[in-house]
This record gives C-alpha cells, sequence and structure tokens, in this order.
C-alpha cells in the first residue's frame, strides 16, 4: 500500500503520517509506504497554485493507493476556495485510481463552537465528491472529555496542534477508514518529536527512538472506543 498526505502542521506535527504507516501495516499485515507533502500553515489552494507541479507529479506518477487530504483548519479558510482545490486534488487522484480522503480537522482548544461548522463542510465535501471521509474532529471532540478526566490532553500546548495522544487518534482514525480495521489492542506507541519547553518547530527530536512514547492501556482503550462508536466496529 502506498499513501500520499498533502496538509500542514496537522499532518506533519509528531511525525503522523510514520504512525499511520506503522498502524496500517499492523492492522493489514501488508507493507505500507507513506510520503508526505506538507508545509507549515498552508492551505490547498497554496498547494494548487504554489505546490502544483509538485502535487501534479507526486499524484501522476506516485502509483499511490491513497490519497489523504487536509486542509487548512485555524483559522478555517474560506469554503469555496476548500471546494475548488480539494476537488482538483481529488480530480487528479481520480485519474489514476487514487483514492481520496478527507481529513476532518478539530478546533481550536478555546473555540469548541467551530467542529459543527468543520464537521459540516467535510462530509458535505466528501459526500459531493462520493470520496472518503476520516471523521477525526468528531472522535476527537466526542473523546475529549473523557480523556481529560484521566488527566490526558488530545491537544498540544497551544491548544490548535495535537498532543502525542492527539496524534495517535488520528492515525487510527485514518487506518480504520483506509483498512475498516483497527490496529492490535496491543498497539500502544506513538511519538512526541517535540523537545520539552522548546518552540516545537525548531528544534525537534532527531532521533525516533527518542520521540517513541508508549500509552497507557486506558487512554488507548478510550481512543478505540470512540473510534468503533463512530466508524463501527472493526
Amino acid at each position: 500500500m502506498k499513501v500520499l498526505f498533502i496538509g500542514n502542521s496537522h499532518t506533519y506535527m509528531n511525525d503522523m503520517p510514520e504512525l499511520t504507516r506503522r498502524m496500517l501495516e499492523d492492522s493489514t499485515g501488508q507493507p505500507c509506504l507513506v510520503t508526505m507533502l506538507a508545509y507549515s500553515g498552508r492551505s490547498l489552494k497554496w498547494h494548487m497554485e504554489e505546490e502544483y507541479f509538485s502535487e501534479r507529479f507526486s499524484i501522476l506518477h506516485g502509483g499511490y493507493d491513497y490519497c489523504v487530504i487536509q486542509e487548512q483548519a485555524h483559522p478555517m479558510g474560506d469554503e469555496p476556495d476548500t471546494i475548488v482545490n480539494a476537488g482538483r486534488i481529488i480530480e487528479l487522484c481520480k485519474k489514476v485510481g487514487t483514492k481520496p480522503v478527507i481529513f476532518e480537522t478539530w478546533a481550536e482548544k478555546r473555540k469548541p463552537e467551530n467542529q459543527q461548522e468543520m464537521n459540516r463542510r467535510y462530509r458535505e465535501l466528501a459526500a459531493s465528491q462520493n470520496v472518503l471521509l476520516a471523521p477525526i474532529g468528531e472522535v476527537w471532540s466526542a473523546a475529549m472529555e473523557e480523556l481529560s478526566d484521566l488527566g490526558t490532553d488530545l491537544y498540544f500546548r497551544d491548544g490548535e496542534h495535537a498532543s502525542a495522544v492527539g496524534d495517535y487518534l488520528v492515525a487510527m482514525v485514518l487506518t480504520r477508514t483506509i483498512t475498516g480495521k483497527l490496529p492490535s489492542e496491543n498497539f500502544v506507541e506513538t511519538f512526541d518529536f517535540v523537545i520539552p519547553d522548546s518552540n516545537y518547530f525548531i528544534p525537534v527530536k532527531e532521533n525516533v527512538e527518542d520521540e517513541t512514547v508508549t500509552l497507557p492501556n486506558d487512554v488507548v482503550e478510550i481512543i478505540r472506543k470512540y473510534i468503533m462508536a463512530q466508524l463501527g466496529r472493526s
């Protein structure tokens, strides 16, 4: 399996595509390759204007099975721009048999009221284009309170990006969306590439072993429970 990720920091935070790759391999027993085109703060409009030739080449010649499409989230961009530019990416994917996956983001911690609008936008986009939707924001908002009761935060300290736990949830929703399965129950590792007390952009940890984190079983069980509630049991 080959998966292309297009997005911004909500895609590259904590090396989430690599975590997804490992979950995909665990859930299917098949090898997986991931590639990422993700740039800080960028929208799909930017991708299809400034980086169009990279996107075009990667999609048309990369031989990808899936393309995960993540739009700018904080703040949300203009909906017509999302529709047009996601549509252009989806059209390229369909030319070569790549299955698009819409990455539904989560609202800022301080603006939970934005989640409903995100849900509407991405559900309508996925339905209108007849493509897969990864309902990450819906699982995130549903699981957040119970995880908080355990002292576990899905958010990074800026209240916008994902923590290591948040990206574990993201990767697992993507895995379930793509494969129809969850990774095994003993898959409890995630990544945290942030150096404590530093700005997360520069520097970050450069050794994979240093960023590997083992999650408590009760945290994993809660995340699996809400994914199964939203996406059905595997």
